[in-house]
């Protein structure tokens, strides 16, 4: 168990971190977003519940690393944007909660809830979800060694989401 102190040193890094994740990913920063990651990094949305078996059944996004570096070049390219121009998006980080202080394997156990607001030519939509992170430091930063995305709303039909969660 970490000391009162360095929990609340560490919960001050995780909370940092987790902004400045949001604040790249609210202003379409892919590449900076993409050095946050692992180099064994998964970043998982599931689709129909948070309980699934990604290798058996749908996601929304099931990413290895070299995948989350293929979406981020499609994102640069605006080849595979699904919208021009691109949404205005702005994101609300709550609830972080440290789950685990010490893993056996040295990542970090994080919860959080974060709320988008999407701006299109379409519509506005909010999206909604629980943030599940493992943290890892590497070379004395945080980086992501996986992030799972809980959509409120995965259940229903995902008419687009042409951003990163």
């Amino acid at each position: 168990m970490l000391s009162r102190e360095s929990s609340a040193t560490l919960m001050s890094a995780i909370t940092a971190f987790l902004y400045r994740e949001a604040r790249l990913q609210d202003e379409h920063q892919y590449e900076a977003w993409e050095k946050l990651w692992t180099d064994d990094g998964v970043y998982w949305v599931p689709a129909n519940g948070a309980d699934i078996d990604p290798e058996r059944q749908m996601s929304i996004i099931y990413d290895n690393r070299s995948r989350i570096a293929l979406r981020v070049r499609q994102l640069m390219t605006g080849k595979h944007f699904t919208q021009t121009p691109q949404s205005n998006l702005r994101r609300l980080i709550s609830n972080i909660e440290l789950m685990d202080e010490q893993p056996d394997n040295g990542d970090i156990a994080v919860a959080s809830n974060s709320l988008i607001f999407e701006s299109s030519l379409r519509d506005d939509t909010l999206w909604a979800a629980r943030n599940e992170y493992r943290l890892r430091h590497v070379d004395d930063e945080l980086r992501i060694a996986s992030k799972k995305v809980i959509l409120v709303n995965n259940d229903k039909a995902i008419y687009t989401l042409s951003f990163l969660v």
